[in-house]
Parts: structure tokens; sequence; C-alpha cells
């Protein structure tokens, strides 16, 4: 251990480094470095015997990485984790010894020596989607039976393509549906807790159709609470203690992904008055439900499938041509087949 280093616990680390995380970087940030460096501070109680991350090595790394990659932390099961879901583990234990070696918790460029595994095309590409076909009937659900509900404009602006953050982030003021081009305006504003995921890259006015501006106008007159957020702001999605949170809006997703919220058949065999995904705080578990970045997903594929131009869907949707093809467009092969057919047919003589 070097003299330099001042002693500090694991944990102790860990919520300094979230700090300057929730202060510097997004809410989605923060909430998944803390998510991920928990099995860090486990194992350091656990398995480490680490009290003092002055004494951490590259030794304790790697085995961190085995331990990890076989299960460690995972609800007490023994089945190996995914890579992609180490490489995503390990990368912010990087990120974080990296931050805490600033104040002398760890030995200089310790987070190099923690073992990233190799990830191949595939394994970088999350397989989890919902398919761009079963989202209107969710939204015709929403406008006959919760119209104008939080809910109803959380789907309303997501199945446009925003973000989670996007969503959250726009105050009242930032709706225009005056004029006969609606729309909504995304600004950054990271000192005031709604930073955009690209900053100010990611600032930009987003149309909407007539009838969604409808929807996020009758949840303004309607349900919506008169609060103002911790800076005086008015938020546009609004929950009775202010500005709606990433989990509240996540929640709306999987509460109406799933199909026995929507009074149809479980298509899971399961009995509605014994499972547990019922339960609001287990909603996730349905083996239907899906998060917002699935629904966006289907967003991107169902505008290449109708032809919208990548570069147009770059630009509105904020995301670059190779992010957009490597982790968004989730079209089949016979999908893009057809993509490609419908081009030709347009181009040929034939």
């Amino acid at each position: 251990m070097s003299d330099d280093l001042e002693p500090i616990t694991p944990s102790a680390a860990v919520e300094r480094h979230l700090d300057a995380v929730e202060y510097d970087g997004a809410d989605w940030t923060h909430t998944s470095h803390k998510s991920e460096l928990r099995p860090f501070v486990e194992w350091c109680r656990e398995e480490g015997g680490i009290d003092n991350l002055n004494n951490l090595s590259g030794r304790d790394l790697y085995d961190y990485r085995n331990w990890r990659r076989k299960g460690g932390y995972s609800n007490g099961q023994d089945d190996e984790l995914a890579r992609k879901t180490v490489h995503s583990n390990l990368s912010t234990l990087r990120a974080f010894l990296r931050n805490v070696e600033d104040i002398g918790a760890v030995p200089e460029e310790l987070y190099l020596s923690v073992p990233l595994p190799e990830l191949s095309d595939d394994d970088e590409v999350s397989d989890s989607k919902i398919v761009p076909a079963r989202v209107p009937p969710i939204l015709d659900y929403l406008e006959r039976y919760e119209y104008g509900s939080r809910d109803h404009a959380i789907w309303v602006l997501l199945w446009r393509g925003l973000r989670t953050g996007a969503i959250r982030a726009p105050d009242i003021g930032d709706l225009d549906t005056g004029t006969q081009e609606p729309g909504i305006r995304l600004k950054n504003n990271p000192e005031e807790g709604t930073r955009l995921k690209n900053a100010e890259k990611s600032a930009r006015f987003v149309r909407l159709t007539e009838r969604d501006a409808k929807v996020l106008e009758a949840w303004i007159e309607g349900p919506r609470p008169d609060v103002t957020d911790e800076y005086g702001r008015h938020p546009l999605i609004a929950t009775n203690q202010g500005r709606a949170s990433a989990s509240c809006i996540r929640d709306a997703v999987y509460r109406w992904t799933r199909p026995c919220a929507r009074g149809e058949e479980c298509p899971h065999d399961r009995d509605p008055e014994t499972c547990e995904a019922t339960e609001h705080s287990s909603m996730s578990k349905c083996p239907s439900a899906r998060s917002p970045h699935d629904v966006r997903k289907a967003r991107v594929t169902k505008f290449r499938n109708d032809g919208v131009p990548r570069p147009v869907v770059s630009d509105d949707l904020d995301a670059s041509e190779k992010i957009l093809d490597k982790h968004y467009d989730r079209a089949s092969e016979r999908e893009k087949a057809a993509r490609r057919w419908d081009i030709i047919r347009r181009n040929s003589d034939q």
C-alpha cells in the first residue's frame, strides 16, 4: 500500500463516486453505477476481506471478475452471467476506480488492471426487444380506457422515440400545441436535474402529430397535478411529488406491456390471482414486460420498415447511424430484405 493513500472503506468510496456521478451525469448513469457497484461492495465484504480500498490489488480484481462471472451476487443463482453483463459490470468498476484514484483511495492506474472480457458483435447487442406490432394495441387501449392519463402521455412520447431522460425533461412551456405544427422542445439542463443523453447535442425540437398533441393537452388540463419541481419548474410529466422519476416512466412501460393489465389472456399460462408480476413492485418479472429502451428499439425498427431514411431517423431520434444499426434496429432478416427489395423495385426499370 502506498504511503500517499488515505484509508477508506469500499462502501464509502462508492458513495463518494455516486455523489460525483449524480452531480456530473444523467440520472440513468447514477442509477446504473449504483446497481453495478453493489456486487463489488458485497464481494469486498464477504469474499475479498477488503475493508480498506487502499489494499485492493490487480489479483483481487481478477478474483472479483471470476466470482462475478460465475454468478456471484446473482440472487443466489449459480449460473454464469452473460459476457455482456460481466463486461458492463467491470466497465463500471473501471470508471469507479479511475474516479476514486483522484481522492487517494487506490494506487495510480489500478483501473487498468480490471480484466474486461472481449465482446463479439453478437455479445454487444441486447436480445431484449418488443416487436413494433405490439405497440399500437397498447396505445389503442390507453386511448380508450386511460385517455389523457400520465401513462398515456408517457407512451405517446415514448412511441415518438424519446428516451426516458427526454420524456421527463420538458416543462409545460416546452410543449407547443397552439400552431399547425405541434411539437415539443427538448432542452439540456444538467444543473437542474434534467440532463439529456448527449447533452447539448440532444437538444432539439421534436414534431408531434395533432392526435398526440391533444393527448398531452388532455393530460395537462386534466389529471396532471399542479406541482413544481425543486427548481420551481413546471414539469410536463409530473407526479404529486414533482417531476416524474425514471422509475416512474419505466413502471408505465412495464405495466402496459403485461397482457393481463389490458384484460388479455396470459400467454405464459399464469394465473393472475397468484402471479407475482401482477404486484406493482414485481411488474418487470412478467416475461412479456419490456423496458422503455425496448420500445425505442421498436420505434426505430418501425421507421426503417416504413422506409424512413437512416439519416432522418438518426437526426430525429438523436442517435448515430452506426448505433441505430447495431443496437436499435431489430428487424428480422426478412424485414431487412423487404426494405432493400422495395428500394430496388422503385429504382428499377424492370
